[in-house]
């Protein structure tokens, strides 16, 4: 009796999908998570939420750029997202004169839209189950025989539905650890343009001090429209295009919300391991973040130092610098969150019970003895790895000059043509142009000379390339100011910051140029020296641990068929739905946390001046004259900033709406809160919350700040 219990203890525990947790496919629903909504606060059919032969939310929901989701809101393509989605687009859109970070902008029409030339947005064609074909190819494969096989197939069944044409594209998407797959069919527009962005502190108010916190007073949105040719289909950016005609557009709610109120959020969060072991977790908490916060945390350092002295170094610097800053505190948190509920070992005690389980299905019963050794084979490396990716290639000079290696072999190899030779340095040149733009020499100096420094104390001695600390310590010593002054000469004389050492090189490049200069000998010799021994070992060690979690889900899978048909994917940038309410939450004795923030509290957050908390003087006085139009919540007498709910989201949902029962905008989700960082791995049904701007202060913000009503009426409004 006692085995018996235990296994059907676990099983509640890792099939049960708590109230609000569960990133769902919008296809496969199902009757009872349908039920289960309108429970909630659901008044639309299930036709409507997603639909293969008529219009429906599904289609309103779009891809925007390679990570973030947006929302179609008008029929004529405008498209709501996140502030920091659309941050890149707007930072390359400003110059010093015409500032758009800084000061925001809006287009009085369409004519004065921006390009927005690096962004894409797709929209989902068809979801196809190809699970049968996948798995009738490849049998009972294992390890890279399996990888090699399911990337061919994968290859082949997006090729025959995509073929050559650049407007479409696929993906077949592994559920489950590879036990179901499906193939995604997109729609790619490739004319996407900047209508509207607040003034970037509006857009980041808060900056990393309320990065993950709750409360939260952020205007995380930004404005784009999207565009298609006369004739009705994606196209290249061209003047004579015209705004897309969608297939379906989401109303606008002015009737904000209440705690309790149902919340829906679409959108594609981009990965969570909800089904990982406690081995992960273990070199989770103890190498894996711990290393990439530490170095991250010496990079921001070095870069806001620069941004500080000059408007035109934070404007450079900027997108780099949000993108680096977001999820090292993100890591940061999530190590607190696993290690404070125990997650670790919890997972222990569920992987025992399986065990209990397994002994009497042999199939099963080696898998937790086979990841011991995998994680035990794999944990000398892990260190090196994180300081390769986050550290060395952490240099944007460095990393630049790793995509040079490709060309010092070709011009190693005697067979390689003078063609191939050529297409190689043309590429470096378009790369190193880029590079160029965005790379500041003082902050990547001393980022240089810092993390060879910490790479040298943390990482095993017989790990490190042969030969290079020792020749660095003949000429510069040990100390920290040898390290300097050696990444110093680096910089003064590597020909890849040097237009006329480069130009030399590209008329006459010579093997013994490209080695002997200091940039690039730092990249060869690190990623040689990792690659030759240390790559292949972390490749065999992520192709054992598929094989090992494929079985384990199957096992779970297989323990109770009824109730695994209630569990979910991990999260895999495919579109999902999740569900839940508006919701306070107290996160610890004597804390109680509201459900929304109104201006009254950004006002009370507000310091002149302030590199996080200024606001603009416009803001203030419209806000002392409570100039709110139809925008002002009557309950508070205010306008609602940010609200939070309980729904299940992860990265990559940034921008994804927030929709209420009656399929209306109520908000864009743009983050979550600090006590529910281990949300990857573990949601906590009592403290997750996602963190939404309040679309009625995205409506004001453009009509009442911005001076952009134009933009508002072009919406439906529900009142």
């Amino acid at each position: 009796m006692r085995k018996l219990f235990v296994s059907v203890t676990f099983l509640l525990l890792i099939l049960r999908s708590y109230a609000d947790e569960g990133m769902w496919l919008p296809l496969l629903l199902g009757q009872q998570v349908y039920k289960d909504m309108v429970k909630k606060g659901l008044k639309l059919s299930a036709e409507q939420l997603y639909s293969v032969n008529k219009a429906s939310i599904k289609d309103a929901i779009i891809i925007f750029g390679n990570g973030c989701t947006g929302e179609i809101v008008s029929n004529q393509g405008l498209i709501f997202t996140n502030h920091h989605c659309g941050y890149d687009a707007i930072a390359t859109s400003s110059t010093v004169e015409h500032n758009y970070l800084h000061d925001g902008f809006y287009a009085a029409d369409k004519n004065q839209e921006i390009p927005a030339n690096k962004i894409t947005v797709r929209f989902l064609n068809r979801i196809q189950d190809v699970t049968q074909r996948v798995m009738a190819a490849v049998g009972n494969l294992q390890g890279t025989d399996r990888s090699t096989k399911l990337s061919e197939l994968s290859n082949q069944i997006i090729s025959e539905v995509v073929g050559g044409d650049e407007f479409k594209s696929g993906v077949v998407a592994s559920m489950f650890k590879g036990n179901q797959y499906f193939l995604f069919v997109y729609d790619v527009y490739k004319d996407i343009r900047l209508v509207g962005a607040p003034p970037e502190s509006i857009g980041k108010f808060g900056g990393d001090t309320d990065n993950w916190e709750w409360p939260r007073h952020t205007g995380d949105f930004s404005v784009f429209r999207v565009y298609m040719s006369p004739d009705g289909n994606p196209a290249n950016y061209s003047r004579n295009n015209v705004p897309l005609k969608p297939k379906y557009f989401l109303p606008v709610s002015l009737k904000g919300v209440n705690d309790g109120s149902f919340a829906m959020i679409y959108g594609y969060p981009g990965g969570t391991n909800r089904y990982e072991t406690s081995y992960g977790i273990d070199l989770k908490n103890s190498i894996e973040n711990p290393t990439l916060v530490k170095l991250r945390d010496m990079r921001l350092k070095y870069m806001f130092e620069e941004m500080k002295k000059d408007p035109v170094v934070k404007l450079q610097l900027a997108p780099d610098y949000a993108n680096i800053a977001n999820y090292w505190k993100f890591y940061e948190g999530e190590t607190k969150q696993l290690q404070k509920f125990h997650t670790q070992e919890q997972k222990a005690k569920d992987e025992q019970a399986f065990l209990q389980w397994a002994k009497s299905h042999p199939e099963y019963s080696n898998i937790f003895n086979e990841y011991a050794a995998n994680y035990a084979a794999w944990r000398p490396y892990s260190m090196h790895r994180q300081y390769m990716n986050e550290g060395i290639l952490g240099s944007p000079l460095v990393a630049y000059a790793a995509t040079l290696i490709p060309l010092e072999n070709a011009l190693a190899n005697n067979n390689s043509t003078k063609a191939d030779r050529d297409k190689l340095i043309a590429a470096a040149t378009n790369a190193r142009k880029a590079f160029l733009q965005t790379e500041n020499k003082p902050s990547d100096q001393r980022i240089l000379g810092s993390v060879l420094q910490m790479y040298y104390n943390d990482i095993d001695k017989g790990q490190q390339p042969s030969g290079f600390y020792q020749n660095l310590f003949n000429k510069y010593g040990t100390t920290e100011a040898g390290y300097q002054k050696y990444a110093a000469d680096v910089f003064n004389n590597t020909m890849l910051l040097n237009d006329n050492a480069w130009n030399r090189f590209v008329g006459n490049p010579e093997l013994m140029t490209l080695q002997s200069d200091p940039a690039y000998a730092i990249a060869s010799a690190f990623i040689r020296n990792y690659n030759s021994k240390y790559s292949s070992l972390y490749s065999q060690f992520v192709t054992k641990n598929n094989d090992l979690g494929r079985m384990y889900l199957k096992g779970i899978m297989e323990m109770n068929p009824e109730k695994a048909k209630m569990m979910y994917p991990d999260a895999n940038f495919t579109m999902r739905v999740s569900y839940g309410n508006v919701k306070s939450y107290t996160p610890r004795d004597a804390v109680h946390y509201d459900y929304i923030c109104t201006m009254k509290g950004m006002m009370e957050k507000y310091i002149p001046g302030d590199y996080e908390f200024d606001l603009p003087q416009k803001v203030v006085d419209l806000y002392n004259r409570k100039d709110f139009g139809q925008y002002k919540d009557p309950k508070y007498n205010d306008i609602v900033v940010t609200f939070i709910t309980t729904n299940d989201i992860t990265g990559g949902n940034s921008g994804s709406p927030v929709i209420n029962g009656n399929g209306e905008l109520i908000g864009l989700a743009f983050d979550g809160n600090y006590e529910a960082l281990s949300h990857k791995i573990a949601f906590d049904k009592d403290l997750n919350r996602t963190i939404c701007v309040d679309v009625r202060y995205v409506l004001w913000c453009i009509d009442k700040l911005g001076g952009a009503k134009h933009i508002v009426d072009e919406l439906k409004l529900a009142r």
